[in-house]
């Protein structure tokens, strides 16, 4: 279970950082780090609790993260 979730924020990490480099968000880096470890933290413990989620804990976490990136940051843009 650890292990789990040290490679939910590591993998969140790295997307958070991919999609700032890329040009997919405008957030800043460390802003993108941080809303994708949280999402990934949502979802990781929402599978805990629920046991819902895709089977393998690396997709869990990605496509936590990317949809953190999507939902959050379009909430406060003008």
């Amino acid at each position: 279970m650890f292990p789990v979730m040290i490679g939910t924020v590591v993998i969140a990490g790295i997307v958070g950082y991919v999609s700032e480099r890329s040009g997919f968000t405008h957030n800043g880096i460390l802003q993108s780090i941080i809303i994708c470890v949280g999402g990934a933290f949502v979802f990781y413990f929402i599978r805990l609790m629920f046991g819902f989620g895709f089977n393998s804990a690396g997709l869990n976490a990605i496509l936590s993260s990317i949809g953190a990136l999507i939902i959050v940051p379009t909430h406060w843009r003008r």
